[in-house]
């Protein structure tokens, strides 16, 4: 039986209420002050709450407030019942979470309503995330085997060469083996740096306040560190040649780590889904309050609805092409962006391009 928790210091319109919602099989908690009914949804976690604004002790603000903060009644959905409501106080009960109003006087039908609009609601979004928790947890089963086991032989296979075979290799066998094993491991390092980062992404979404994911911060040279990221990146695959950049300097509101992890992820991408020969494009500068960012590639490119289904754990046509990565490099990138203000665009044609557009805020300070 769905629960609803009603604060109300007036007993007759808290009665009413109560007798309504009991008529149409609701199970009805009552609380005629703000601080009884934070103990009661602490206690009983109903499925809605409505609470009225003008109260003695503590308001419905403050209940609100209190609410929103306690990870254990965050989630639950709130509507405020008021005799009166302008502008503002809707404003400021929006931007602490609020999900609807009730303005007394009202009738049964508008109570009814409001609240099976707002149970509705959240069934759907409680539905919605089941289902990216289930497909999360198929990606992962299915990923991260593959994504570990991968780097993993290739370290112990040439570090079973080296101890077998010690006495008898070479110096350059030796160099070169050694280098097999440290990309294998830089590999398999970045790859549990993902998980253990969408993992936190995952709980930040989820339980805000839990997630250990900084939102606050500033780049102040963007354009240095791009370049530097897309010039090493260029190196290491010896494509120096397929590289062009046009970047124009301006301070963006996000931590350097996480300005840092997206775009680096962005110009791997380029590179390693476009052939040696083909060139990759990078093209930074401010507009306005934003700061764009964008990154070409000439390769297979993504369809329609490839780039709408972007999404961890998700890679396309792996039987059809090799690829390293476990798919969490766009989705990454576009919720780290999201958390900073900002915004994630591919646009895409197959077979002849890919551009990744990432916009930032520029910082006023």
């Amino acid at each position: 039986m769905t629960t609803v928790l009603v604060i109300e210091d007036e007993t007759p319109i808290l009665e009413n209420i109560i007798e309504i919602l009991q008529f149409h099989r609701f199970d009805v908690i009552g609380a005629e002050d703000g601080l009884e009914g934070i103990e009661l949804a602490k206690q009983h976690l109903p499925d809605l709450v409505i609470c009225d604004i003008m109260m003695p002790i503590l308001d419905g603000y403050g209940v609100l407030l209190q609410m929103s903060t306690d990870p254990l009644t965050a989630s639950i959905p709130f509507i405020f019942l008021t005799a009166k409501i302008d502008r503002s106080d809707m404003r400021k009960g929006m931007e602490l979470g609020a999900d609807d109003y009730i303005t007394k006087p009202f009738s049964a039908q508008e109570l009814l309503a409001a609240v099976n609009t707002r149970l509705d609601k959240q069934e759907m979004l409680s539905n919605k995330h089941q289902q990216q928790m289930e497909n999360l947890r198929h990606g992962i089963v299915h990923a991260m085997p593959h994504e570990f086991r991968t780097p993993l032989t290739g370290i112990i296979g040439y570090a079973s060469i080296i101890h077998e075979g010690l006495d008898t290799l070479n110096s350059g066998e030796l160099r070169t083996m050694a280098k097999r094993i440290l990309e294998a491991a830089n590999r398999l390092h970045r790859q549990i740096e993902n998980y253990l980062l969408y993992a936190q992404l995952e709980l930040a979404e989820v339980e805000p306040g839990q997630g250990d994911v900084a939102m606050t911060g500033e780049t102040a040279s963007p354009a240095k560190m791009t370049q530097d990221l897309a010039l090493q990146r260029a190196s290491d695959d010896a494509r120096e040649g397929d590289l062009s950049l046009d970047l124009i300097n301006a301070p963006v509101r996000i931590t350097e780590s996480n300005f840092q992890h997206v775009v680096r992820e962005l110009i791997d991408n380029a590179f390693k889904f476009s052939p040696a020969g083909t060139p990759v494009q990078i093209k930074g500068e401010p507009n306005g309050s934003i700061w764009t960012l964008s990154i070409t590639d000439h390769g297979r490119g993504m369809t329609a609805g490839q780039i709408a289904n972007v999404g961890a754990y998700m890679q396309f046509q792996r039987k059809l092409y090799e690829q390293q990565g476990s798919g969490l490099g766009l989705a990454i990138a576009g919720r780290l962006a999201g958390l900073h203000r900002g915004h994630l665009e591919i646009i895409s044609t197959p077979g002849e391009y890919t551009t990744a557009r990432l916009k930032l805020p520029i910082s006023k300070a």
